[in-house]
């Protein structure tokens, strides 16, 4: 019995020692760490920060008064920053930020005005040193590939894929030396690799450049590359698979796109409004909306720049002692005679001023003084990637090339194609 009474205890204990060790134990949490958040290089919790849109008529000073700092202060601030930013150029419209003092005054500290989605000028004042800068926000570069379908034209289908107007204008320029953008047929097809700016990894700032592309028309593949050919320049240039650029020395047609050419070089046309006479018409008219820019389609020299009877508001540019180009019936003319203009440069909009029964442009080409049908002449081309650079050139566009024929943008080891090329 004294042995059972004995066991009985010591399990009772035994329990009571286990109970004991199964006590919670108090443990202290520290806090949280709560990150400063910096905007345009400030520490924003030390401010109150007040966003706001210039309204029309607004001024700087205007605003500054509005946020309780004194005139004397703010012909300062215009005076000392002046020759970095006008506060008189302030526009309407422009978003803009205040950092103002936290305590009950609320006074104006920093002025931030934003020009675009990327760039700023900060007016800093919080201090004696009064200062003005540009900022430009940390921007992150994401690579995109794309391709589309022709169905009716180029614009609508970048539309359809949701891409900018700017993208569509961007792969114009590229081709517009080698595809006539009028003469896209149903089931073309594209594709693009190109580059789009985020800000703070979701703002959308923007298009950056287009890496490589490919035009699938009437069956045949006419790619493009961008590539630095000449380091100390730095110019980018777009060439073909083999290395042949793609800009040649005149545009194909003056306006980049959706126009339609209403009536070709046609030395034996007859036309019923003058009795069906033979009437030679020297030119190429390409019909689109009143409004739409008129292209310089090579470099030149501005010869005339005038309004003169049935040719309406006409410009010529001498290009070289060969070729000269001439522009009929605009609406209003953006050059002047002796003006020198880049090839692609905007020299005037379509109208319907002279002689026309509709809203078009003209197109007159001279070589050695005689007007010629342009489309049936051999035209130079631009100058050739040089033969020592083929070799680094192919095997750069190397892996631009297997991202379009695989639709892929992450590539493990792209082939080594330059050597295939170069046999053919």
């Amino acid at each position: 019995m004294k042995k059972v009474f004995s066991l009985l205890i010591f399990l009772i204990a035994f329990s009571s020692c286990k109970n004991e060790d199964k006590k919670p134990v108090l443990t202290t949490k520290e806090p949280a760490i709560v990150e400063p958040v910096y905007k345009y290089g400030f520490k924003i919790d030390d401010y109150k920060v007040i966003q706001d849109t210039i309204k029309s008529g607004e001024s700087f000073g205007e605003i500054m008064d509005r946020h309780h700092v004194d005139y004397p202060k703010i012909n300062k601030i215009a005076g000392e920053i002046k020759e970095v930013f006008d506060v008189r150029r302030v526009r309407a419209g422009k978003p803009y930020m205040i950092l103002a003092s936290k305590d009950s005054l609320e006074e104006a500290k920093v002025f931030i005005y934003k020009n675009d989605k990327i760039r700023a000028t900060v007016v800093d004042f919080k201090d004696s040193i009064i200062e003005a800068y540009s900022y430009l926000q940390p921007i992150k570069t994401v690579e995109k590939i794309v391709e589309g379908k022709i169905y009716s034209n180029l614009s609508n289908t970048m539309d359809s894929l949701h891409l900018s107007p700017n993208l569509t204008w961007a792969v114009a320029d590229i081709y517009a030396w080698t595809l006539d953008f009028y003469k896209l047929q149903k089931g073309d097809s594209f594709k693009l690799v190109f580059e789009e700016k985020y800000i703070n990894d979701s703002l959308f700032a923007g298009y950056g450049n287009i890496k490589s592309a490919v035009f699938n028309h009437k069956g045949e593949n006419l790619y493009a590359f961008r590539f630095i050919a000449d380091s100390i320049k730095g110019i980018p240039e777009y060439y073909d698979e083999a290395g042949n650029m793609l800009r040649s020395q005149f545009l194909k047609s003056p306006i980049k796109f959706q126009y339609r050419i209403s009536s070709r070089y046609n030395l034996k046309r007859r036309i019923a409004y003058y009795g069906n006479r033979v009437k030679p018409h020297r030119g190429t008219d390409f019909a689109a909306n009143i409004g739409t820019e008129i292209l310089a389609t090579a470099s030149g020299t501005v010869t005339e720049s005038a309004r003169r009877g049935g040719n309406g508001n006409y410009v010529k540019i001498k290009h070289n002692s060969t070729y000269s180009t001439q522009y009929l019936h605009m609406r209003k003319r953006n050059v002047k005679k002796g003006q020198y203009v880049k090839q692609g440069q905007v020299i005037g909009w379509v109208g319907m001023t002279g002689n026309t029964g509709g809203p078009h442009v003209c197109y007159r080409f001279w070589k050695h003084g005689k007007q010629v049908d342009p489309f049936k002449q051999k035209l130079p081309a631009a100058e050739p990637l040089k033969k020592s650079l083929k070799p680094k050139f192919l095997d750069f566009i190397a892996p631009l090339k297997y991202q379009l024929d695989h639709n892929q943008l992450k590539i493990k080891e792209p082939p080594v194609i330059s050597e295939v090329i170069a046999q053919n």
